[in-house]
């Protein structure tokens, strides 16, 4: 499978203001997840309808702010399963169906189609537009950080 690999977080952006709704997956092998496409809840092992992914679509409460702000903090938000997941997780764009919410609340998406890689540097590219054009300092959304 032969996927773009996104080195610029303006890149993106401008893929999502191009075609949207899309969204982000952090898991080892793009390859693997279209193997077999469902999520499996880390809990219980209840399986999932689709895969586990969290949106990228910008929120009509944004209002006219940067696209690129939008996917720094996206990307920055569930930084952490970079960490959590075995195997190197990695992110990637995809698109799909959103046909219902997993267990935290995040959208699970049927018939999944790999749109991109995102190449390291675009984490750290992030990681730079957040420290410097953002009101303050906020962690990932990472259950057993604190």
């Amino acid at each position: 499978m032969a996927l773009e690999v996104i080195t610029e977080l303006g890149r993106l952006a401008e893929l999502l203001d191009a075609r949207s709704p899309l969204f982000v997956r952090w898991s080892a092998d793009p390859e693997a997840d279209m193997a077999s496409p469902h999520s499996t809840d880390g809990l219980t092992g209840a399986e999932l309808p689709g895969l586990s992914a969290n949106p990228l679509a910008v929120e009509p409460w944004w209002g006219d702010r940067s696209t690129v702000l939008w996917v720094a903090r996206r990307l920055h938000d569930y930084s952490h399963l970079e960490r959590a997941r075995a195997h190197g997780a990695r992110p990637w764009v995809l698109e799909g169906d959103e046909v219902n919410r997993g267990p935290d609340n995040e959208p699970i998406v049927a018939s999944p189609k790999p749109v991109a890689l995102i190449d390291r540097q675009v984490l750290e590219q992030a990681e730079d537009v957040l420290k410097h054009d953002t009101n303050g300092d906020w962690g990932p959304l990472d259950r057993e950080g604190g």
